[in-house]
């Protein structure tokens, strides 16, 4: 529909343009892109209008009569019969040309289609983007907020791949700290004299770190003291202590091969692993240039800070104009690391724009972060982004991982994935759709990406187990559903002798407002591609899915296929389906939900 679009915005635009020379005697022409088209509440009305109310001051008339005199401007078109409707310039498109053109793009294009705009283009070609998400840390597993992150780092990168942009995806690894040391110590205190590792526990690595990281809150609780070895524990790891290093080696190797192990389940993939441990040195030499160059002052209490007046504005809160970047014992914060690994990425791989998926608990951080890369001079600093989202919880309330109260990933996944089995063999459904386990794996999936994404990035939500898995409604596994009848549908057709008919003559005969409704939305995929890119937002996809999803069961409903007399409007429905199948398959794709031939 993007071609049809700036069609009719250049009729239009022309036709007004005309129109005001006459009436006003302006030399100043109207551009054909600032013209909104939207679409009729009632389909008998057109398909396709603009309104002209923004004109009517300038040109001392009321949008109607605008309105009339542009239609009639415009009434010769190739594309359709333009009229006026109340206040606005609509369109009746030629259903025919416009079905044959839409339903072709997607039988060539196959699974390339939603990448190409109008002018037969992607929309980001030659744009550069690094996406940064997850960032786990390495004292505890994946959480029910992580796999949001995931979700949208993983959906955007594959959205913006898409619209034509060259994607890099990274993942910074947390792995030193004074948090890293907390489960460090915990170990040396309850399990290092009796030799213990996850696999002689029987537990999943990062699962077995993040329990040492709660013990060591339950002992510190008990012992105040706890706290400052911690503290004199990372003190020892940046002096390069062997032992203290050796451990660290160890347990970061448990948690790392334990997430890596959730990355895989959930389809999620990376270009290349930043560690902190390779970047906060760097980030320390570039503070210490900054303070000899007077970006950054030296404190009192001998720690290195940066005014920060200019982005959190002037206040009460004195302590608030100023951001420590070194401890007074010398040693690293968390931006700092931050800074030296955000000059790392951008000396091994040049980008366009750096998109950082974190929650919207660090967009102070973030403000902070890319001010002071500014301050230091870099140039590329300008084209940083932070993709803020919301947080996630469960119905029964927000998670703490240093009291226990954690929602693991894994276990999450597990409880989807066994709720969904059960709801296939109370269909009896498990002989039918092969193997059983599988398929409940990837309904458990798509269940969680689905509703971890539908909803836009920087809303908190409620994440729903039970609501998620319904097999109807607004949810991935109804999605799956509608695929695999299609897929259905497809193959009976084929075991009957019954062939699609992709001729445009037998395409014209598609008139039915069910198929015509369904169709327009297939041609609408590009701009929707674009749009959620353009917005780093797969809710755009997801609403867009769920609608031709929609759409398919009511054409369905009402255009009947296999029953259908008329071989040639038969075999063109059948090709409405294999295209519509093209498009959900792909849609699908973007926003991580397994595709399933059978359910």
């Amino acid at each position: 529909m993007a071609d049809i679009k700036a069609e009719f915005r250049k009729t239009v635009c022309e036709a007004l343009n005309s129109f005001i020379k006459e009436k006003a005697q302006e030399s100043q022409q109207i551009d054909a892109e600032t013209l909104a088209v939207q679409t009729p509440p009632d389909s008998n009305m057109g398909d396709l209008g603009i309104p002209m109310f923004v004109f009517a001051k300038s040109l001392r008339m009321a949008p109607p009569q605008i309105a009339e005199a542009v239609a009639l401007k415009a009434a010769k078109t190739d594309i359709g019969e333009i009229l006026a409707v109340g206040p606005y310039v609509n369109i009746k498109l030629d259903k025919a040309n416009e079905t044959y053109s839409i339903l072709s793009k997607i039988d060539s294009q196959k699974e390339n289609y939603g990448s190409m705009n109008a002018d037969g283009k992607k929309p980001l070609e030659g744009r550069r983007v690094m996406v940064e998400f997850s960032s786990p840390n390495t004292n505890k597993p994946l959480h029910l907020g992580h796999l949001r992150n995931d979700a949208l780092g993983e959906s955007v990168s594959r959205i913006l791949k898409a619209a034509g942009a060259e994607v890099y995806k990274v993942d910074l690894i947390n792995n030193r700290g004074v948090h890293i040391c907390k489960s460090m110590l915990a170990y040396k205190l309850f399990h290092e004299k009796n030799g213990d590792t996850p696999e002689s526990l029987g537990m999943k690595g990062d699962h077995f770190v993040g329990q040492c990281y709660v013990e060591f809150d339950k002992y510190s609780k008990e012992h105040p003291e706890a706290a400052q070895e911690a503290e004199e524990m990372l003190v020892k790891w940046e002096a390069g202590d062997k032992e203290v290093r050796a451990l660290w080696e160890k347990m970061n190797d448990w948690t790392l091969n334990g997430v890596k192990a959730t990355y895989e389940r959930t389809g999620v993939s990376f270009d290349k692993f930043y560690l902190e441990s390779d970047t906060y040195l760097k980030g320390k030499d570039e503070i210490l240039k900054g303070l000899e160059k007077g970006v950054f002052f030296k404190a009192d209490d001998g720690s290195v800070r940066i005014d920060v007046t200019d982005v959190v504005g002037k206040g009460k809160d004195e302590d608030n104009h100023e951001k420590v970047l070194l401890r007074k014992d010398g040693t690293s914060v968390y931006i700092t690391q931050d800074i030296g690994t955000a000059i790392s990425r951008h000396d091994d791989w040049a980008f366009n724009q750096l998109v950082y998926v974190v929650a919207s608990e660090q967009n102070y951080h973030f403000k902070i972060l890319f001010h002071i890369l500014k301050k230091l001079g870099f140039e590329w600093a300008d084209k940083l982004y932070h993709l803020s989202y919301g947080l996630v919880n469960l119905p029964s309330g927000r998670m703490k991982s240093r009291e226990g109260t954690i929602v693991d990933a894994d276990d999450l996944i597990d409880s989807l994935h066994a709720d969904a089995l059960e709801a296939i063999k109370e269909r009896g459904r498990d002989e039918e759709v092969g193997d059983a386990d599988d398929v409940a794996e990837k309904v458990a999936l798509a269940a969680l990406h689905y509703y971890l994404l539908q909803a836009t990035p920087i809303k908190d939500m409620l994440f729903n187990p039970a609501e998620s898995l319904s097999f109807n409604g607004n949810t991935g596994p109804y999605l799956q559903y509608m695929g695999a009848r299609i897929t259905s549908i497809l193959r009976k057709a084929e075991e009957a002798g019954v062939k699609l008919n992709n001729s445009k003559e037998a395409v014209s005969l598609l008139k039915e407002p069910e198929e015509w409704e369904l169709i327009r939305a297939l041609g609408s995929f590009p701009e929707m591609v674009a749009k959620a890119a353009e917005n780093l937002d797969p809710s755009v996809i997801t609403a867009y899915l769920y609608d031709v999803s929609r759409l398919f069961s009511k054409f369905y409903q009402q255009c009947s296929i296999m029953n259908c007399e008329d071989e040639k409007t038969k075999g063109a429905r059948l090709f409405l389906a294999e295209c519509t199948l093209t498009v959900l398959k792909k849609a699908m794709e973007l926003v991580l939900v397994p595709f399933l031939e059978k359910m």
